[in-house]
């Protein structure tokens, strides 16, 4: 039996809520790109199918995310998961030094601390951020180029793989500025660290290599970028075989002494070269192009239902919790960062301003000035 027949509409729909008005080319600003899927083995390019990469392009601010570049990546994502040829999302961004590290600290600085009710609106739109990474309909890949630091670090877990260049550093930075890792990692990281090394990492401000965080298990993997005399070299910084401290074998942390300062000094002079991380993203884009896509996305979908329920769960209480903290610890947390290159030091004097909290006295002008640093003459 024929159903020709039946009434059919021909063609596609367009289901994207924008066009391209929140991307350019331009920092700070959100690069949007269409790159064909390569077959890894043969080097050849398939036709009609791409991944779509949302490019944080802020390099000179560690592709630090202003309001403007929160809305690019909320756009960024939606246009990826209504376009049919999308296979994977690809999150970077742009030069070697940083994936992203946070909100911009200059904005919040000087826009947005002691204004709650502004700061409540960037936080709707953060956590529609944060939203548009759980809810894509396309498996996220954060190819982390470098620094991947607080609400960078929060938007990266957010995705469904993280592969690294090894120079890449990971952890928070809330509690030592201003504010709490409440805009994804603390609801992140317990399912991906032990209880104990999760709230250590949400509350040190301690960084972390990539060799450490893969294993760990917070990233997928850490891949070399430098390469010397035909040699790919992994990084010199941090010790990369297995040793034994205080009865247990580790390995990831950095080396310290003259054996550290030469290896930073061979970091700082050295070229990076990202063919073996494009590489690992290639290949992972070509084993979902060669999965059943409505299988592979239900299969994320499941999987990120862990991350998504207690991030829904406490979302709202965060933004009203992060506005408020704007008209106190986040003032002088994000002032100081931003003012170091006046006072020379990037923190309040936490010994002072606990002291005066001691003593029962107020949270203004006096008690500001009192922990800030002073301009240097």
């Amino acid at each position: 039996m024929s159903l020709d027949w039946l009434p059919r509409e021909e063609g596609v729909k367009d289901h994207d809520l924008w066009g391209d008005e929140h991307f350019s080319d331009e920092a700070p600003g959100i690069k949007y790109e269409l790159k064909p899927i390569v077959n890894p083995k043969t080097g050849k390019t398939i036709d009609d199918l791409f991944s779509a990469w949302v490019i944080l392009n802020n390099p000179k601010q560690y592709n630090s995310y202003t309001t403007g570049m929160v809305k690019g990546v909320i756009a960024g994502f939606h246009k990826a998961s209504m376009d049919r040829r999308v296979v994977a999302v690809v999150f970077t961004a742009e030069g070697d030094r940083a994936f992203c590290t946070g909100g911009n600290t200059k904005e919040y600085a000087e826009y947005y601390s002691l204004k709650p009710t502004e700061y409540a609106l960037y936080m709707d739109l953060f956590n529609g951020m944060v939203d548009s990474i759980l809810n894509c309909k396309k498996p996220v890949i954060c190819r982390v180029n470098g620094m991947r630091v607080a609400g960078g670090q929060e938007i990266g877990m957010a995705c469904d793989l993280a592969i690294a260049s090894d120079l890449a550093l990971f952890g928070q930075a809330g509690p030592r500025h201003g504010s709490a890792p409440v805009g994804g990692s603390s609801d992140f990281l317990p399912w991906m660290l032990p209880m104990e090394l999760a709230m250590w990492n949400c509350i040190s401000c301690e960084l972390w290599s990539a060799y450490k965080a893969q294993r760990l298990g917070l990233i997928t993997k850490a891949v070399p970028v430098i390469k010397q005399d035909g040699t790919w070299l992994r990084n010199p910084q941090v010790i990369t075989d297995a040793y034994i401290s205080d009865g247990v074998i580790v390995y990831g942390d950095f080396k310290t002494g003259d054996e550290g300062k030469k290896a930073r000094t061979l970091v700082k002079e050295a070229a990076t070269d990202f063919e073996l991380l494009d590489r690992e993203v290639d290949g992972i884009l070509w084993t979902f192009t060669n999965l059943f896509p409505h299988c592979l996305q239900m299969s994320i979908d499941s999987v990120r239902q862990k991350k998504k329920f207690f991030w829904d769960l406490g979302k709202q209480a965060y933004r009203h919790w992060l506005a408020t903290n704007m008209n106190s610890e986040a003032f002088l947390g994000f002032t100081a960062f931003n003012t170091k290159k006046i006072t020379e030091q990037d923190t309040v004097d936490f010994i002072k301003y606990r002291q005066l909290l001691a003593e029962g006295k107020r949270v203004d002008d006096e008690l500001f000035e009192a922990v800030l640093g002073k301009p240097k003459k």
